[in-house]
């Protein structure tokens, strides 16, 4: 499992010493500097229902920045998917992905995590 990490995200904090405490292997990967793939982003958003908007961090900066209350709904999803994956700051974390296992969570809640893997 790839899990997509912010150092400075108490949410992502808990989520890695989650999977450590249920002995759950995972590799982490710094968001900002090697954000999700492409690939990555389209497996996730057909995961959560193509919802778009659950993919970003509607509480970043960056998101603020950007205007992008207004514009994503506009956006089309190759266009947005590309902002994401070239911007780790506007992508919701933790973000984990495993393809294999059909495992594809994005942000930390403890009971969704405990029903999608134990």
């Amino acid at each position: 499992m790839k899990l997509y990490t912010y150092q400075g995200c108490s949410t992502c904090k808990s989520a890695a010493k989650w999977l450590r405490s249920h002995n759950i292997p995972f590799s982490e990967i710094p968001i900002r500097e090697t954000p999700p793939s492409v690939p990555e982003l389209v497996a996730m958003l057909a995961a959560n229902g193509d919802q778009l908007r659950l993919l970003f961090n509607t509480s970043g900066m960056d998101y603020r920045a950007l205007g992008l209350k207004d514009k994503l709904p506009s956006l089309s999803t190759v266009e947005a998917l590309k902002m994401l994956s070239e911007n780790g700051n506007l992508v919701k974390r933790p973000f984990a992905i495993d393809a294999q296992k059909a495992l594809f969570l994005v942000g930390f809640k403890e009971d969704v995590w405990t029903e999608a893997m134990l």
